[in-house]
């Protein structure tokens, strides 16, 4: 086992409350504006930080963490917007391939992903996303077996309290809230079925694949991305995030 500290990121103040006790602090350190608490998360030598919302504050953070702290791995935990129409609010998704949906070319009307990195032009490599290891995605199953999620709030079905249930599948990043029925369909049928969308997790596996490091996003859905999902995301997102939250403080022990 590596000395080397994990790197935890969350967006926002929601994503980051559920770590509470869990997390010992036992300093702080300030660069670039954002505080990096350092400590330990379930035992395990962790850095935690609130990046802030968007593709480029998470890059900033991850580079941090790997660069400054010498993190071994980067963990996101959050919520994201369902994509996959049999999901539901509180559902939980840990992604085995990350896209950028928003980096590309566009090309009547939509756009062709590209990796980010290579001219969105014709001739180049158009084979695109972030892929979890196999062999660490076989640790994160079975570390995740038998695992009880807390029941979610009535209020996101309408009727009885739900137990979250837990998927693994394509999660998509980019710098737009989506708040769009017609683009959430589309995103889901063009992107093979991908499960959710956020707007960081692509971004630090982009930063973790430089560094050689291991990414692991786990994002509980906090909205189902349509016409309704600003008002969804404001009432659920506080409730949601703890479901990603329970998930990796199991995890730390695997990555």
């Amino acid at each position: 086992m590596t000395a080397n500290p994990l790197g935890l990121i969350c967006a926002i103040p929601d994503e980051i409350a559920h770590f509470g006790s869990s997390f010992t602090e036992t300093a702080t350190r300030t660069l670039a504006g954002l505080t990096f608490r350092e400590g330990a998360l379930e035992g395990r030598p962790t850095v935690m930080v609130e990046s802030g919302i968007g593709k480029v504050n998470a890059a900033v953070v991850a580079t941090l963490l790997a660069e400054i702290f010498g993190c071994h791995a980067l963990l996101f935990s959050g919520v994201a917007g369902g994509l996959d129409p049999k999901l539901g609010i509180g559902d939980v998704v840990v992604a085995t391939r990350l896209i950028q949906h928003d980096y590309g070319a566009l090309v009547e009307g939509s756009i062709r992903p590209y990796q980010p990195g290579v001219p969105p032009l014709p001739g180049f490599d158009e084979t695109h996303g972030y892929a979890l290891a196999p062999a660490l995605e076989d640790k994160v199953r079975t570390a995740l077996n038998n695992i009880a999620l807390p029941a979610f709030d009535a209020k996101a079905t309408g009727a009885e309290p739900r137990v979250p249930t837990i998927h693994f599948g394509t999660i998509l990043t980019g710098d737009t809230f989506l708040n769009c029925e017609a683009t959430r369909e589309r995103l889901h049928r063009d992107f093979g079925q991908a499960l959710a969308i956020e707007m960081e997790g692509a971004a630090v596996a982009q930063v973790a694949e430089r560094y050689g490091i291991p990414c692991l996003v786990v994002r509980s859905l906090s909205d189902l991305a349509g016409a309704e999902s600003h008002m969804d995301f404001a009432a659920f997102c506080g409730a949601a995030a703890e479901g990603a939250a329970v998930l990796i403080r199991r995890l730390v022990a695997v990555v």
